[in-house]
């Protein structure tokens, strides 16, 4: 039976629905990329200095917030600032304003949903006092690895929190439904970029050259054969290409080349192993062919990790808000998300906020034609608050 406080939260965001919708909007037409985040900053400081939430801007982008009483647990919500480096292919009025930028991954969502349950939980804390403390994360720069959570983390936001919460857009959930997991929500995921270098020439020779090609060639494949058979194949790790340049031009052989993509598994283990296994087998694909080679292998994210308590509460929250039907189970992704950082220092658990309208197309993540089935503001919004006043009852 949902809380008579919980009942004021949620009227509250009722009424700011139209103002949080707005908030995306403008959000979402002008985008900014990972610690350029000012703009977004300035914003949301405004907007929640003007409803008395005290405000400590961090040192390059983002700001952490905090209202309720002054004892009691201390609870912390989460969201991301930052867009990507992607063109908006949307055709809605408040498309993105900033060519070759756009809101791909629902963090303007995001954003306006923690706007929303910080606004309503410092409304309700005024009708009746909250049994302890919130302190809400705009954190910049997740889009990047390691991720800007562990700037944040470094800057004292985790200081005195007993559990953190935050969702995350889905966009093959329907709207109205959040997705829960306890243990593994998400993969680790690293970056790696191999540059080789060597003698080049003219095509006619081969024998006179490092053939740079045809090893960066053997490189892109077996690279990820060999991963896939040194590494516990429940691990689940998966190497996948986004870049390849060498050459340009089709009869000589270029004197430098490179390779870049993602590393990404379901293990926190084999991950811990991964960098140093992956400097030795490029060593060993390459050492036939003579050429040199720099591995930068730049260590992302380990997996989010729900624990079971906080996920339980994130469960009766959205029970709360959206009835029984609101829970949906959801998978481990491959996908790296920075919110696992918090997770490695106190416990807490992410949803998965449903964002297609029901019946309508599904839409993927980094894509610039993502769409958003705008109620889904409004329901994180209820959802986080929700969170907060269990685990503030939970923990007192």
């Amino acid at each position: 039976m949902p809380s008579p406080q919980l009942g004021r939260v949620a009227a509250v965001v009722d009424r700011l629905e139209g103002e949080l919708i707005a908030l995306r909007r403008d959000l979402h037409a002008h985008p900014e990329l990972a610690w350029t985040e000012e703009r977004t900053t300035v914003t949301v400081a405004q907007r929640l200095e003007a409803a008395g939430v005290e405000i400590k801007l961090l040192p390059k982008s983002g700001l952490i917030a905090e209202l309720g009483a002054a004892h009691g647990p201390l609870i912390a919500l989460r969201a991301d600032l930052d867009a990507l480096p992607v063109e908006d292919r949307t055709k809605a009025p408040w498309r993105s304003t900033v060519d070759g930028m756009a809101h791909a991954c629902g963090h303007d969502v995001h954003t306006a949903a923690l706007v929303g349950a910080g606004l309503a939980l410092a409304e309700a804390h005024l009708t009746e006092p909250l049994p302890g403390r919130v302190r809400l994360l705009f954190q910049p720069a997740e889009e990047i690895m390691p991720g800007g959570a562990l700037e944040v983390i470094s800057a004292g936001a985790l200081d005195g929190v007993q559990r953190v919460f935050g969702l995350h857009c889905d966009p093959t959930v329907d709207v109205g439904h959040v997705g829960l997991r306890v243990g593994p929500l998400t993969g680790a995921a690293d970056a790696i970029t191999v540059r080789l270098s060597g003698h080049g020439g003219h095509t006619s020779r081969p024998h006179l050259t490092e053939d740079l090609t045809f090893a960066l060639a053997k490189l892109i494949t077996e690279l990820p054969a060999l991963l896939s058979r040194r590494l516990d194949p429940r691990a689940g790790a998966s190497l996948v290409w986004g870049v390849v340049r060498a050459g340009s031009a089709k009869n000589v052989i270029p004197s430098g080349g490179e390779v870049a993509g993602t590393l990404r598994m379901l293990d926190a283990v084999a991950w811990a192993d991964a960098e140093d296994l992956v400097r030795e087998l490029v060593a060993q694909i390459l050492a036939p062919y003579g050429v040199g080679a720099e591995v930068t292998y730049v260590r992302g994210v380990p997996p989010v990790v729900n624990e079971v308590i906080s996920t339980g509460q994130l469960q009766r929250s959205v029970v709360d808000v959206l009835g029984p039907a609101g829970v949906v189970a959801t998978a481990q992704s491959l996908g790296g998300e920075d919110f696992a950082w918090y997770l490695e220092s106190i416990p807490g658990a992410m949803g998965r906020l449903g964002t297609r309208t029901p019946g309508g197309p599904t839409y993927d993540l980094h894509q610039g034609d993502l769409t958003i089935d705008e109620r889904a503001v409004a329901i994180g919004a209820k959802v986080l608050a929700a969170a907060v006043l269990s685990a503030l009852v939970t923990d007192s």
